[in-house]
């Protein structure tokens, strides 16, 4: 390895296939920490060292370690779990986490607030419900996406087979996982015959996102990822194929114009039966050309950008030697969930739940975790984790409609009325995100209240309009991809953007730098103000916000940060 790569590519080559000082960190009794590069290692296995960053301050000033606790993040491809295991992440939540169960962007299941002394008791029992962590963070690729609407048939039951398929091919063979956390047997002297055949000894340069959409739901915003498949369908609902995409991805830097967004580009079409080969194809290209010494320029989306699509696709061909034909024709209509029943063609039926920002738990006015316990406990169908942080209960039978629909409204969890609501998003940001530089969960709830009175004095109460808030620019939620998207600048300040697709299809522009709350209510209500008076017929909110020059139509990558809008580096005081 040359000299110059960036720290993490020399930790991960040191680290004997991820194991590091893992084990010997969890014998430290000391701490409730580990040391810094197993810090970055434990990311492959699926959590993230963190702490209360609400108690710093008075734990500072008392001179005690800081609140350490861990954050585990499920491998969940396709989002589904059966009621079995559903109850089981809800009892690892109570018995070691902080009560609290929160679905995530990504189409699983984050359990926050695990003390190091609880690890692998916790991951033990992850393992007993056929479940676990590894690759679910880290330099690889981590959980796999699908459509999540069960009415779709055999379409979304062909994406979550493939979600399946290519989430198995790309998991990492290490046995690093099972000889830390649930006790496996190291083979004394094997240690040469552990290999990677698709990682190799350094893994992927950065994080590495696959989905698999189904039209004309767009829920997976499949833009946004380094790898999507959208399936191209028949008259009859059938899946014939796939539409690949490659290069998206929504992380930046603030005040680096060298770092950006960017959605995904066509690559071409391919056979269901290529599809594994064709994800497999993308990763190695990416391994081996992404870019090590600087990891804020080491996602697929610049290596697309510095290489070009034509010679990236010719290499990607030559590697997985199948056939790419040119992309068949396809078509998306929004990014959000389809709440309330549905029904299934043999008399079942599905309820999409709303789950406010992913986060479940037990409170005063609603007991949400309680009400989904209570389902599981007798439930014979699945739950399915949609990719805007809500849930399905799916397969009903008939007898339990009425059962199941009235738990569901008691614990708080059907539809709000507010469309702007509905189309919600926020990442976990303050207090255990070290990233975080403002609020996101905590704070969007509040700031949805106030927007919804603005709202509802224009008359705009039910339309359906994107907003989405990350406490930093690593855009978690997606913010860039939102009709409305916040990213926190600082403590109670955001840049605000205006301008993405509803279908997701095109990114955000920079309309507001450095807005506070107050600075946020004003300028959105005069923006719906306009929308309601001025907008035309089936018209949604971010084209409007481009057709009116509120913001600049961005075009992708490079261009996201040319032309912001009005007001735009004009901080508000």
């Amino acid at each position: 390895m040359t000299d110059d790569v960036s720290r993490n590519e020399r930790i991960k080559e040191a680290s004997d296939y991820l194991r590091g000082t893992l084990a010997e960190g969890l014998a430290e009794e000391i701490t409730g920490a580990i040391v810094e590069d197993d810090q970055q290692l434990v990311k492959f296995h699926g959590m993230y060292l963190q702490d209360d960053r609400d108690l710093r301050p008075e734990r500072t000033r008392k001179k005690m370690e800081k609140a350490f606790a861990f954050m585990i993040r499920v491998r969940v491809p396709g989002g589904v779990l059966s009621p079995a295991q559903w109850l089981a992440l809800d009892q690892v939540a109570r018995d070691y986490g902080n009560h609290t169960m929160r679905l995530t962007t990504r189409q699983t299941v984050q359990l926050h607030g695990i003390i190091k002394s609880n690890l692998k008791a916790t991951l033990k029992e992850i393992d007993a419900a056929l479940l676990n962590s590894i690759a679910a963070c880290g330099d690889v690729n981590r959980n796999v996406m699908c459509g999540a609407n069960p009415e779709q048939g055999p379409a979304h039951a062909a994406a979550l087979e493939l979600a399946r398929k290519v989430s198995d091919h790309l998991t990492p063979q290490t046995p690093a996982y099972r000889e830390i956390w649930l006790d496996g047997e190291r083979i004394a002297g094997g240690e040469d015959n552990v290999v990677e055949p698709i990682y190799g000894k350094t893994y992927l340069p950065r994080k590495f996102k696959i989905v698999a959409a189904v039209p004309p739901s767009n829920d997976v915003d499949v833009f946004a990822h380094d790898l999507g498949f959208i399936a191209v369908l028949d008259d009859k609902g059938g899946v014939t194929g796939w539409n690949v995409t490659v290069g998206g991805g929504m992380g930046m830097t603030h005040g680096e114009e060298d770092t950006y967004p960017r959605t995904a580009d066509l690559m071409g079409f391919c056979a269901t039966k290529d599809a594994v080969a064709i994800a497999e194809a993308v990763v190695t290209v990416q391994r081996d050309w992404g870019d090590r010494l600087n990891r804020k320029h080491a996602r697929l989306k610049y290596t697309i950008e510095d290489r070009g699509l034509d010679f990236f696709r010719a290499e990607v061909v030559r590697r997985a030697k199948v056939v790419v034909e040119p992309a068949k024709p396809f078509k998306f209509t929004s990014t959000g969930d389809r709440y309330g029943w549905s029904q299934a063609a043999d008399g079942r039926s599905h309820l999409t739940l709303f789950v406010q920002n992913g986060r479940l738990f037990d409170h005063a006015s609603a007991k949400q975790l309680s009400a989904l316990r209570q389902i599981a406990q007798s439930h014979d169908g699945n739950f399915r984790i949609t990719p805007n942080q809500n849930l399905i209960v799916a397969n009903i039978p008939i007898e339990r409609q009425t059962e199941i629909h009235w738990i569901a409204k008691e614990a708080g969890l059907l539809a709000p009325w507010s469309g702007l609501r509905r189309n919600s998003m926020a990442c976990v940001a303050l207090p255990t995100c070290g990233l975080a530089l403002a609020e996101s969960e905590r704070y969007l709830p509040d700031l949805m209240t106030a927007l919804d009175e603005s709202l509802a004095a224009h008359g705009l109460s039910s339309d359906d309009i994107v907003i989405r808030m990350t406490g930093c620019p690593n855009g978690c939620a997606r913010p860039y991809l939102a009709e409305i998207g916040l990213v926190g600048k600082g403590p109670g300040r955001y840049n605000l953007y205006l301008g993405a697709a509803f279908d997701g299809s095109r990114l955000s522009k920079l309309y507001a730098e450095d807005f506070d709350h107050n600075a946020i209510v004003a300028a959105l209500d005069s923006v719906f103000a306009a929308y309601a008076a001025e907008r035309q017929k089936g018209e949604r909110f971010g084209d409007f916000t481009i057709r009116t020059g509120l913001v600049a139509a961005t075009g992708n990558g490079r261009d996201f940060h040319a032309n912001v809008g009005k007001q735009a580096g004009r901080a508000a005081r």
